[in-house]
């Protein structure tokens, strides 16, 4: 499935599953921007739309409700992006908003929460970067959680089936060799992408491939 399609299930998901305020705060707040950042940084990164949820709503030590542009989480921990506009979120913030949003950083970070920005001018121009930075903040816990989960004797023959290749593993290799359809071929290959096993490759907008991610044999074998 393409990135278009995966997008409009996941926010008809969401539309569907809320009431009040956090489905008006989905229809309102949720713009341009925050597709972007889908699109360009995390779906290159990793393929799938999983464990993300848009306009999640969090609360600080007052209850004051508050909204993440996106939560993703996975079982191994809780991440928020956000996607910042300098109009927004500098050149109009006066001393006490300021204030407010160090400290509301402050209070998630003592409540497990690991909060990302990128700047709209980077997801935009340089998304690049923003992925090389996501994936630096993601990965070692993704990493801790190979070691955490058992690894099925599938995904070894997997992984052992993508360095045999000699080169990144596609889903066809994996009907050709295990007789399933394609969408077991992807389901297994995904899982193993939210595992931090795997990396997505993208082709014309499309996940075609996956590759091994670096250090995986010294971990598995």
């Amino acid at each position: 499935m393409d990135f278009e399609k995966e997008y409009q299930l996941l926010i008809e998901h969401h539309l569907d599953a809320r009431t009040g305020e956090r489905r008006g705060r989905l229809v309102r707040g949720h713009q341009y921007a925050e597709k972007l950042l889908l699109q360009n940084v995390w779906w290159p990164l990793f393929g799938n739309l999983d464990h993300l949820h848009p306009e999640y709503e969090v609360y600080d030590w007052n209850r004051k409700s508050q909204f993440l542009d996106f939560a993703f989480l996975p079982p191994y921990g809780r991440f928020g992006l956000e996607c910042d506009g300098f109009q927004s979120h500098i050149k109009d913030m006066d001393r006490e908003r300021f204030s407010y949003s160090l400290n509301r950083e402050t209070f998630l970070a003592g409540m497990g929460w690991r909060i990302i920005h990128f700047s709209f001018e980077d997801v935009q121009k340089r998304p690049e970067i923003c992925r090389m930075l996501l994936q630096m903040v993601i990965g070692p816990s993704q990493i801790r959680n190979i070691a955490a989960s058992p690894v099925s004797p599938m995904e070894r023959e997997l992984v052992r089936l993508a360095w045999n290749l000699g080169k990144p593993l596609r889903p066809r290799d994996i009907m050709n060799l295990y007789q399933v359809n394609f969408r077991t071929a992807r389901k297994w290959l995904q899982e193993m992408v939210v595992k931090g096993m795997l990396r997505p490759l993208i082709k014309n907008k499309y996940t075609c491939y996956y590759e091994p991610v670096e250090g995986l044999s010294e971990r598995l074998f």
